[in-house]
């Protein structure tokens, strides 16, 4: 059994990642809280719920979950080929600059393309700080170390919501600059984080590095397509949930004859709302795991997240009926936090960032397209309607959750024990 008591460089490897997370979180959603606007001042349009509006702000946020994809597979390849630390600080770097540059932007393909770099280094840092931590902290405390991780961009998107809200009478280019910040966390990567001992250890056995299509072969076959099927679901129907939730609660009708500073300040709040509550789904998502195990807590939440999604759009609801059935949504998303400690041990230690970083990635292909697809497939700007019919999508990732692997003890789960075995040179 693991000691209790924590190492330096365990602490060290801990706090990178938590401030990569929070970071992460500050970074995706300063755009998400003053798209609408923002694309409007880049267009020339007076009214921000206008159909090219709506149009252009979900192709650029749909570029980001693109970007945020690839960007996904790209630093999770380097991540087994180079080690999780010096790819890690390359994610942070990226990210930070790209959000910055998107201050200068004048055209809404200019903030396209600044929003896609940044997504590269958003994408990459997941699967990376995942396994970092994967193979340095103690196995038993995983489904809470998940729950503070996720915790961490929470506070990051909090602190977003913050940052929107205060510079809510400046012009909306302004709330990027706030995102150059975590290029100093760079600095301290590269001087007190380690490669993990685990993944050197691996590095130095294997004669020959694996491949992509390795995660295709075999049994790992089978666990490659069903967390890409999860990703793929569960991904598209969260973040529709978080970019047209947004627009929505602006565009109720009763909101009409507010000033666009009040509006914002709503969805600042409600936005705030929703990820302040997600905080405690993310311990109680952990405290289930390590009840009733990974596999079962992900079916479960999925239900709850789907049956509360259901109850907020099943009809019209004023602000004040959202501001109980919103923060719902919030408590049960949760799960998510599971991904990171679940994700990356189904995969050979070799595997490890390139098998999770390229399935959760192909789910944020899937959720680009949503993102979409739920916006501008729903004509009139029914945001409520493509909001209801996209929770759905939440009850066959419940289906497919039954059918994935339990982790064992080893492997930090609850599951039995697996029987020791020679490692291959993937592991």
């Amino acid at each position: 059994m693991s000691s209790p008591v924590l190492t330096s460089q365990q602490w060290k490897a801990g706090w990178a990642a938590w401030l990569g997370w929070l970071f992460d979180g500050l970074d995706m959603h300063l755009y998400t809280l003053v798209a609408a606007p923002f694309v409007a001042q880049l267009l020339g349009a007076t009214d921000s719920s206008s159909y090219p509006v709506k149009k252009y702000s979900a192709f650029i946020q749909a570029a980001f979950l693109l970007g945020w994809a690839l960007g996904g597979g790209f630093f999770g390849r380097l991540g087994d080929r180079f080690g999780r630390s010096r790819t890690l600080s390359l994610t942070i770097l990226t990210y930070a600059v790209f959000t910055g540059l998107s201050y200068f932007v004048r055209t809404w393909w200019q903030l396209l393309i600044c929003r896609f770099l940044a997504a590269l280094g958003i994408g990459g840092e997941w699967a990376v700080g995942a396994s970092l931590l994967v193979e340095t902290w103690p196995k038993r405390w995983r489904p809470w170390i998940a729950a503070v991780l996720q915790t961490g961009v929470n506070l990051g998107i909090l602190i977003a919501c913050l940052a929107v809200y205060a510079l809510a009478k400046y012009p909306e280019r302004c709330v990027f600059l706030i995102g150059v910040a975590p290029a100093v966390l760079v600095f301290f990567i590269r001087r007190h984080v380690p490669e993990p001992e685990l993944w050197r250890e691996a590095k130095t056995r294997s004669k020959t590095q694996p491949r992509v299509v390795d995660l295709f072969h075999g049994a790992i076959r089978r666990t490659t397509l069903l967390t890409i099927a999860i990703c793929a679901l569960t991904l598209t129907g969260w973040w529709a949930f978080m970019f047209w939730q947004a627009q929505y609660v602006r565009s109720l009708p009763e909101l009409a004859s507010w000033t666009d500073p009040a509006r914002r300040e709503l969805v600042s709040k409600t936005f705030a709302l929703i990820i302040g509550v997600s905080c405690f789904g993310n311990f109680f998502a952990g405290g289930l795991a390590r009840l009733i195990g990974y596999r079962k807590s992900l079916a479960l939440m999925f239900l709850c997240l789907f049956f509360s999604i259901y109850g907020a759009f099943v009809q019209v609801r004023t602000h004040q009926e959202l501001l109980f059935w919103l923060p719902t949504i919030g408590f049960f998303s949760g799960v998510f936090g599971l991904f990171t400690m679940y994700l990356p041990p189904l995969f050979p230690t070799l595997l490890r960032t390139t098998g999770a970083g390229f399935c959760y990635n192909i789910g944020r292909i899937a959720a680009a397209f949503g993102t979409v697809f739920f916006g501008l497939a729903f004509n009139v700007g029914d945001y409520r309607l493509a909001l209801f019919w996209n929770g759905f999508l939440f009850v066959p990732a419940a289906v497919v959750a039954c059918f994935m692997r339990e982790l064992s003890p080893e492997e930090g789960g609850t599951g039995p024990a697996r029987k020791p075995s020679r490692p291959t040179a993937n592991e």
